[in-house]
């Protein structure tokens, strides 16, 4: 085995590379579980969080299920059974859609603002908190690329063929 040049790039898979996703993976779930932690005593979790979030800066007369999915990164089936819990709470409410029969428009209630505005708070400070690592003048640098970074997912997962289980 010869030794390797220290200017060659080393192989995608290689040990003694960063790979991106097991980093992705430990950074979303270390952030979830820290942000559940820190909310619990409210009773809402982090996607109940999420789709208040986007409730709210989604359109006014409401959002349909497929679009709070999408808007969420979320499995349509997870966010049904979401809001049903949700809504039991008093913190959305759902009225059919004006022009799709099968569709119903889904609005942040006021009891759900309240809500959302006590965790985000607490949202705020921990995104600050996590940033806090790099460099104040490369944050919004980092986050740009990452959002780049989760569009090219989004992207590959639309082209990749769909199993026929």
């Amino acid at each position: 085995m010869t030794a390797r040049k220290s200017l060659d790039p080393l192989p995608l898979d290689s040990p003694e590379r960063r790979r991106l996703p097991p980093l992705l993976r430990r950074a979303w779930y270390g952030l979830n579980q820290t942000f559940r932690r820190r909310i619990a005593h409210t009773g809402v979790t982090p996607d109940q969080f999420t789709a208040m979030r986007s409730l709210r800066e989604g359109d006014s007369q409401g959002m349909t299920q497929r679009d709070l999915s999408t808007a969420m990164s979320s499995d349509p089936n997870t966010v049904a059974s979401l809001l049903e819990r949700m809504e039991a709470a008093g913190w959305i409410a759902r009225a059919p859609h004006e022009s799709d029969g099968r569709a119903n428009r889904i609005r942040l209630l006021p009891a759900g603002r309240v809500k959302y505005e006590t965790v985000r708070e607490m949202a705020i400070a921990l995104q600050a908190e996590v940033l806090s690592v790099l460099p104040e003048s490369e944050r919004e640098r980092f986050l740009k690329h990452l959002d780049l970074v989760s569009a090219a997912c989004r992207r590959a997962a639309d082209e990749a063929p769909r199993s026929r289980r």
